[in-house]
């Protein structure tokens, strides 16, 4: 099985790290990679069919979190969501349905992120504030909720 390139890229900061890149770190990167948004531990238990036991799926999120490969999304209710860091997936922002809180990805054209840079270049100026990036979230609800409603 080929080993993708975002697989390597984990698999050099672990090992950068001195942490093992196991075969259950493996699976839950690759369901990370496939989803359409960030997957609480449940979802990603779910996901694998159990393979990974929940125990080591918890410890997996908080050391990759830690070293930077994940990034935690806290919701309502203190729900969690976790997916892959920028740095390996690529610029993204998220779609939060307040009634089922699904967070699906969205990119925005290059044209709407110049605005939203703009937007966020004047809001941190006025603070003496220097930006290092940003992540643009719209709450609302999905089409499955506004459907059944």
């Amino acid at each position: 099985m080929a080993t993708s390139q975002i697989e390597q890229q984990v698999m050099l900061r672990l090992n950068s790290a001195e942490v093992r890149y196991t075969k259950g770190r493996r699976l839950l990167v690759q369901a990370l990679q496939q989803s359409d948004g960030p997957r609480s531990a449940r979802d990603l238990h779910r996901d694998l069919e159990e393979a990974v036991p929940m125990s080591s799926i918890y410890r997996t999120l908080t050391t990759m979190s830690g070293l930077g490969i994940l990034v935690p999304h806290h919701g309502r209710g203190g729900n969690i969501r976790y997916e892959l860091a920028e740095w390996l997936m690529g610029h993204h922002h998220h779609l939060i349905c307040r009634s089922c809180g699904t967070i699906d990805d969205i990119e925005l054209t290059e044209h709407t992120e110049s605005i939203i840079d703009s937007l966020v270049s004047a809001a941190t100026e006025e603070k003496g504030f220097t930006a290092a990036g940003h992540s643009f979230e719209i709450d609302g609800v999905c089409s499955s909720c506004a459907g059944s409603g």
